[in-house]
């Protein structure tokens, strides 16, 4: 019987990602952060918990298409 691939998630506050992030002075690159998720960890899906802004149409499509799952909450 074949062996089962199992699945890893991440569920990131986005908040402490960026206070934390800001701390340190850094700035954070998605695109590689999610890479660094996946090689990692083995990663599969993370999904990012962040705040519903109106104006931030353009970041939550960015995030939507490119790097992570994000889940919005008012």
């Amino acid at each position: 019987m074949p062996e089962k691939k199992l699945k890893n998630y991440a569920f990131i506050d986005s908040q402490n990602l960026n206070l934390g992030i800001q701390d340190l002075g850094w700035e954070l690159d998605f695109r590689r952060f999610r890479v660094y998720l996946k090689e990692k960890y083995s990663v599969d899906t993370a999904y990012l918990f962040i705040g519903y802004l109106p104006e931030n149409q353009n970041l939550y499509r960015l995030f939507l298409n490119r790097f992570l799952k994000i889940k919005m909450g008012k």
